[in-house]
């Protein structure tokens, strides 16, 4: 049995925004994001169909209405393209808070664009589908600039779209003109999957293209023949990209065999049952992205553009700056809780750097370069300055810390 539970969540411009979570009775294997297309709502039955779709796969899919559309609050007039992304951040949050972080990002139209130009934000999603998105939102600009004119010399007004009327000021196609939705697929380093009709009138198939050869492996593209760019025209149109997009998400989510890494790319591989205490890091057959698996928590590491990398998350140096970081936090309130001390907070700025060993006092190496990690700790809080002193002292009494600094061996075997 299919539920639709209507939940509400907060906005980019702290609105309350109008959402449904469909879902099975059973516990999902994972969660997925819609954002739906400009000026629709998320009941549009095309969406409506492909959500029923991924429950039924066992997929849990949160669908919303943006700021000013549907059963959403604010004014449609104040937003933009830059907005619609905060909305979705704030969408991700909410799941990530309330129930899990979506592993599935879709995106209609213009709302596909919107989830490529922020999927990197999300280190947790393993995979993107798009449904006749364009590729520079930008486009959008001409249409609505047919609908009036006016908008050249004026500050706002009236667009039909759809046939129904619509408030937009000049900002909303400043904003759009600002967008680098292609640049953002380059870096994504994500699955993606592009669908999109030859006989779109509203997005030309041309911007399929286009986003198709800015993606990096792996990549699919699939025609949706004579669908129209809303798939009003026909209940099998989007029956059949229910199907397709259900399937080829389970590929990248753990549904049946996880497909072979190839010479050209790399797929994602289902995460095996970890022991506590385990952790899996899994590459591809293509730059540096790794997923981690660390119990029931998903993580993303990469490195920068800089050096060849695609930034969708951490270095594995920014992990282990963390690692000190959160031990020496938590170890500090461990400490102080312990002690029933009043300490309101603690933040740890980090750097790490290689640094000449002659140039390290307290160093007993002599030669060479060794590495040097630093820690700057605000505690906050009514402390003495005895108490201060201890916590300071206490900080370098991390396990991590400790862990670092004390002989570590590291075994390596081929499984």
């Amino acid at each position: 049995m299919i539920k639709s539970d209507r939940v509400t969540l907060a906005g980019a411009f702290g609105h309350e925004l109008a959402a449904r979570l469909d879902r099975s009775q059973e516990e999902p294997r994972a969660y997925a994001l819609f954002a739906h297309c400009f000026t629709c709502s998320k009941d549009l039955k095309a969406t409506a169909r492909i959500s029923r779709a991924l429950v039924e796969r066992g997929i849990a899919v949160l669908r919303f209405d943006f700021t000013g559309l549907g059963e959403s609050e604010g004014d449609f007039a104040d937003t933009n393209f830059s907005s619609n992304m905060q909305d979705l951040l704030a969408a991700v949050d909410f799941l990530r808070s309330t129930y899990q972080a979506p592993k599935l990002l879709i995106g209609h139209s213009l709302g596909g664009a919107a989830v490529l130009a922020m999927a990197s934000q999300v280190p947790e999603v393993l995979a993107v589908a798009t449904l006749g998105a364009p590729s520079d939102p930008q486009h959008l600009s001409e249409g609505i600039l047919r609908s009036a004119p006016e908008l050249e010399a004026s500050d706002e007004a009236e667009v039909v779209l759809g046939g129904r009327p619509f408030r937009i000021r000049r900002q909303f196609l400043d904003d759009l003109a600002n967008q680098g939705v292609l640049a953002a697929v380059k870096k994504m380093n994500k699955p993606l999957l592009v669908l999109h009709s030859p006989l779109d009138e509203v997005v030309d198939i041309d911007h399929a293209r286009q986003i198709y050869q800015a993606a990096r492996h792996p990549k699919s593209f699939v025609s949706l023949d004579t669908a129209d760019h809303l798939l009003m025209k026909s209940a099998a149109d989007a029956k059949y990209v229910a199907e397709v997009l259900s399937t080829w998400a389970g590929r990248y989510l753990g549904d049946g065999e996880a497909p072979k890494q190839t010479a050209t790319g790399e797929a994602a591989a289902p995460a095996p049952k970890l022991d506590h205490g385990e952790v899996w890091v899994s590459g591809g057959g293509t730059g540096f992205r790794q997923r981690i698996r660390a119990g029931e928590h998903e993580l993303v590491a990469d490195e920068p553009v800089s050096v060849g990398g695609g930034d969708a998350g951490p270095n594995p140096y920014d992990y282990l700056l963390a690692a000190v970081g959160t031990c020496t936090n938590m170890t500090l309130r461990m400490y102080a809780d312990r002690k029933g001390w009043p300490l309101e907070g603690v933040d740890t700025r980090l750097r790490h750097a290689k640094i000449h060993a002659k140039d390290c006092e307290e160093c007993q190496t002599e030669s060479g370069k060794i590495d040097l990690i630093e820690k700057e700790i605000e505690i906050r809080g009514p402390l003495s300055e005895e108490q201060r002193a201890r916590l300071l002292e206490i900080a370098g009494r991390c396990p991590v810390h400790r862990t670092l600094t004390s002989e570590t061996v590291i075994k390596s075997r081929l499984a």
